[in-house]
């Protein structure tokens, strides 16, 4: 059976330069497996109010969601940083979200 895709490459069109790091160490302590990609993603930022002890800090966040599995050779999307906007931001958490029948629908990175 064939599932929709749930971000159609249609509605991606923010451009992003990805580097991926995986969290296997070889034994230079570097990481095993480093993916630099250049791609389209759908978006979507957001800024968060951290109340801090002198003032209010205003973070910004934001998802990009990937059609399809950007990373095939790794297994979990865990580290590195994105650039989208010419901005440089860190990679919070990734993840590879699957159909039923294991096959990756789409790649979503949560960046800081």
């Amino acid at each position: 059976m064939k599932y929709p895709c749930l971000v159609p490459r249609r509605l991606c069109k923010t451009p992003v330069h990805v580097h991926l790091e995986s969290e296997e160490l070889s034994n230079m302590g570097v990481p095993l497996h480093v993916v630099d990609l250049d791609l389209l993603c759908n978006f979507q930022d957001r800024a968060r109010t951290i109340l801090t002890a002198e003032k209010k800090l205003v973070q910004l966040t934001g998802t990009a969601l990937f059609p399809g599995d950007i990373a095939p050779e790794m297994p979990t999307l865990s580290g590195g940083t994105i650039t989208v906007y010419g901005e440089e931001r860190r990679i919070e958490q990734g993840s590879k979200n699957r159909n039923p029948d294991g096959t990756v629908n789409y790649s979503s990175l949560e960046v800081v």
